[in-house]
């Protein structure tokens, strides 16, 4: 099975819908990495192999694996979600424990959006249905995003749910109900206008409850569950991944998103509860390449704008925001001013750069010496890090006119800043690369060596089989207990086991055996260049190696012989006496 789906999910074709491939270089295509913020990419996919490897953060293995990785499925879950994709029959090994909890916490969140929704219909729930005419929620799209009512009483929820076969620890599981002081259990969501949070699959993993009346937390989230990872998520971007504007709104509040998609701005989204985090910007750039921030107009808001900007520009991703003056946020804008006056307001965002040197502006009196000093100080080293050179030169223009003052002085400034900026970064990369330890140890962080030297000898042996398969039948191999890295011994085993039954040992095929960080390591050390005219010579000096570290280690590491220390002391005590 898992060959075939290998087979029918090209994995060019598959990480091109997460990750924009360009830069070509033999059989591998690079992109910006979907697992770390870098801005050159270093991100391989080889076409060959169909495998795929950063050669940033160290993360690689087969497309099943990359599935995984990007989309926090477990191994069983990931197969299933390529067989759809390639419209193969279910595989019917859907029977771990993780796979089954998953999909009934799945099932149970779905029941329960249903839950909430039909009791906008009754008599208790006029109280949401007020709240939503008071903020001018429609009908049509309360249904669009599923919206709610959670009950004001202890268990409305807790008894539903169980009257369709769900246990008290099932709710307590997904995080709808809480264990109270007396050991029973109480509804998390009560008297709330409920947002179910439904991932880009189409799945409820998890709600977000705005409270009706006075009382706190305002906004109550969905704990951290086995479906439901708030960082990584992102309100409405089930619904913003469709649309054809071309960017992504990014707003504070799912009230916000809901009156944006209402007036016809069907690409806003919102993070939930938090801070933008760099699994939500990594996220969004999937879908977009450009962002419009659209936070709220208060000290807050621009400090969240501030942060939110740091995140995305590390990514190939444009990023515009938004100035409203006379509204705290979109939604009150809209209602003030109507979508045709926010449509100009998007029209006429700034990019990151005017909105931040802006905010550097507004911080100064310019006509006071002192503050001119420190703001052409901070303007300066904003435009200073700006990567193009005539970006800079623009932009430390606008600065000097800003100051009255001529270009020159303003221009060499910045380039003198900019050249200690990258002077720095280079300093900082041969300090870290010129470390023997950093050197010795594996570039996926999750993984470490105690024995470098040890290490090295098992990755080149591992290289070896996976390029020649015919010399894991050789008896001189060792065994892989005496391998000093239990991630690289339990590698070597999957590898001789294959070989022993006569099966592939292509990277490709290993998902099931090898964990995430085990396939990265794998990858890498495949990456390796290597001559196969001296494998003989190789392998024995690699098997020399291993076998004189794994002596080393236990000799340093055997339990202390008394009876054998009394001997020799005796021993040692009659020459002492014979010399007497």
């Amino acid at each position: 099975m898992t060959h075939s789906l290998v087979d029918r999910n090209d994995i060019v074709d598959v990480v091109s819908g997460y990750v924009r491939l360009s830069k070509r270089s033999g059989a591998n295509q690079f992109g910006l990495c979907p697992f770390h913020s870098e801005k050159t990419p270093s991100f391989s996919v080889n076409a060959e192999k169909q495998i795929y490897h950063c050669f940033g953060c160290g993360k690689g293995g087969s497309v099943i694996n990359f599935i995984m990785e990007i989309e926090n499925l477990g191994y069983r879950d990931a197969v299933a979600f390529l067989a759809r994709r390639a419209g193969m029959p279910m595989p019917e090994e859907q029977n771990d424990a993780e796979s089954r909890k998953r999909a009934r916490m799945l099932a149970l969140n779905k029941d329960s959006a249903r839950f909430f929704y039909e009791q906008l219909s009754t008599p208790e729930g006029r109280r949401a249905g007020e709240y939503m005419a008071q903020r001018r929620i429609s009908p049509a799209t309360a249904r669009n995003f599923g919206l709610g009512y959670a009950p004001d009483t202890w268990d409305s929820l807790e008894k539903a749910m169980r009257q369709k076969g769900y246990t008290d620890f099932e709710l307590a599981d997904a995080g709808l109900v809480r264990r109270g002081k007396n050991g029973g259990f109480y509804d998390t969501f009560r008297n709330r206008l409920m947002f179910p949070v439904i991932d880009v699959r189409g799945n409820v993993i998890g709600f977000s409850g705005r409270i009706l009346g006075d009382g706190e937390p305002k906004y109550m989230n969905s704990p951290e569950t086995l479906v439901f990872n708030k960082s990584r998520n992102l309100f409405a971007l089930n619904l913003a991944k469709k649309s054809k504007s071309g960017y992504i709104i990014l707003s504070e509040g799912n009230i916000d998103v809901v009156s944006l998609h209402q007036a016809g701005f069907d690409s806003a989204v919102a993070s939930l509860g938090t801070s933008l985090t760099a699994e939500q910007a990594r996220l969004l750039s999937r879908y977009t390449n450009q962002v419009i921030i659209a936070y709220d107009n208060d000290g807050a808001g621009l400090k969240a704008s501030q942060r939110a900007i740091n995140i995305l520009e590390k990514l190939d991703v444009k990023v515009k925001v938004l100035r409203m003056s006379g509204a705290k946020d979109p939604d009150e804008f809209i209602k003030a001013k109507g979508p045709e006056a926010f449509r100009k307001l998007l029209e006429g965002s700034e990019n990151q750069v005017d909105y931040r040197l802006r905010a550097v502006t507004e911080k100064y009196d310019l006509a006071v010496d002192e503050q001119k000093v420190e703001f052409l100080k901070e303007a300066t080293e904003l435009v200073a890090r700006l990567p193009g050179a005539v970006e800079r030169q623009v932009y430390a223009m606008r600065v000097a006119a800003q100051a009255g003052m001529q270009d020159a002085p303003i221009l060499a400034e910045v380039e003198r800043r900019h050249k200690r900026l990258v002077s720095r970064a280079y300093r900082e990369e041969q300090r870290q690369q010129s470390q023997p330890e950093r050197q010795s140890q594996p570039a996926e962080k999750a993984l470490r060596y105690d024995d470098p030297d040890s290490a090295r000898a098992e990755e080149g042996l591992i290289r070896l089989l996976s390029l020649e398969p015919a010399l894991g039948a050789r008896p001189e191999l060792p065994e892989a207990e005496r391998f000093s890295s239990p991630a690289l011994g339990h590698i070597y085993s999957v590898l001789r086991g294959r070989i022993a039954r006569h099966e592939s040992v292509s990277s490709a095929n290993l998902g099931e055996e090898l964990n995430g960080d085990e396939m990265s390591l794998l990858v890498c050390i495949q990456q390796a260049p290597v001559s196969l005219t001296q494998s003989d010579r190789a392998l024995q000096d690699y098997i020399k190696i291993i076998q004189e570290r794994w002596q080393q280690r236990t000799q340093k590491d055997a339990p202390l012989d008394l009876r054998a220390l009394a001997t020799s002391q005796r021993e040692k005590g009659k020459r002492y006496e014979g010399n007497g």
